[in-house]
């Protein structure tokens, strides 16, 4: 499909937008106007996805294994959690799409994109991860030296510590592997599973749901920090935010849901292979901070941010070139 035809009423001439009526506080976007309040559909989209998957899921869970599941059979823990991303978070995406808005290929941007488009945005992916890598790394850095020196940051840093085990605990018993199978079934779990579930809802219901009334970048910018929160992670909460407005800028531009699924994969894959190596974040985390060195991690992270930026025009200018011819 032609980019040129398919763009939303943000990308045309300012005489050629579709303006509605002023009293109609349900605009239309590529001829389609929702039954509800897009901006209330997109909460709908945040809570009705947060608490199906982690209220419900996980009482589903406890009813299944009990309230000592973390010592159920960890392949069934897989297998559970990721039927809950489907049966939570994908389904959910699809069936509101169809209520609120009647077309679900639209919404959720069910696009086949270009070869080369995948291809562009994964180089900035792969600049984009080690670049949140050594950002980490100087907010470990600066969190400790502050920590050391102010009791507030000190208490703050030993909660968000017991936090950060829980969740660490948690993953790390979904990632260990002890066989092919294990391996396989994780690599479904990690990379394919939560890159089409997560994507179709916050890069396809609700990204696109503030796009009705939010100008686009700020639509991904705004669902991007719901990804970042929906995550639990407390110290990757800002590179989770950038990631997340990475995907959404990504989708926007490309209008295909294929595009932001294939970076989420991509950027799973990469941590699932970091951890098949090193063996879990903290064996990651160490051998980072004892080869740290505050000069040349802020020399990397600006050679690194500029390259990315790079890439970001690289981006622009192609999808403008489409658009002209």
């Amino acid at each position: 499909m032609d980019k040129k035809n398919n763009l939303s009423n943000y990308d045309e001439p300012d005489n050629q937008k579709k303006q509605p009526p002023e009293n109609d506080s349900h605009f239309l976007l590529n001829g389609i106007r929702p039954k509800i309040s897009p901006i209330l559909a997109a909460f709908i989209g945040l809570v009705g996805g947060f608490f199906l998957y982690q209220f419900v899921g996980g009482f589903i869970t406890i009813l299944i294994f009990g309230f000592n599941f973390h010592n159920a059979p960890v392949n069934s823990i897989r297998l559970m959690t990721m039927a809950s991303q489907i049966l939570f978070i994908l389904l959910p995406a699809l069936i509101f799409s169809k209520m609120i808005y009647e077309d679900v290929t639209t919404i959720i941007r069910f696009h086949f994109p270009k070869v080369e488009e995948i291809l562009l945005f994964l180089l900035g992916i792969i600049v984009l991860t080690p670049l949140l890598q050594y950002y980490l790394s100087l907010q470990s850095y600066l969190i400790n030296i502050l920590s050391v020196h102010s009791s507030l940051i000190h208490f703050l840093k030993e909660k968000l510590d017991e936090l950060n085990n829980l969740v660490n605990s948690t993953y790390n018993n979904l990632l260990s592997v002890h066989s092919i199978f294990d391996g396989g079934l994780v690599f479904i779990i990690v990379a394919i599973v939560p890159a089409i579930c997560e994507e179709t809802m916050f890069r396809g219901f609700i990204q696109r749901s503030f796009e009705f009334k939010l100008k686009p970048y700020m639509a991904a910018l705004l669902t991007a920090v719901f990804f970042a929160i929906y995550h639990f992670n407390p110290y990757g909460l800002i590179p989770l935010f950038v990631l997340g407005f990475y995907f959404g800028f990504a989708a926007y531009k490309s209008d295909s849901i294929f595009v932001p699924m294939s970076l989420h994969f991509f950027n799973n894959f990469v941590a699932f292979v970091f951890y098949l190596i090193y063996g879990d974040d903290d064996a990651i985390n160490s051998m980072v901070d004892k080869n740290f060195d505050l000069t040349s991690t802020i020399l990397t992270i600006v050679f690194l941010t500029i390259v990315f930026l790079g890439i970001i025009y690289l981006i622009r200018r192609y999808y403008s070139k489409r658009t002209s011819l």
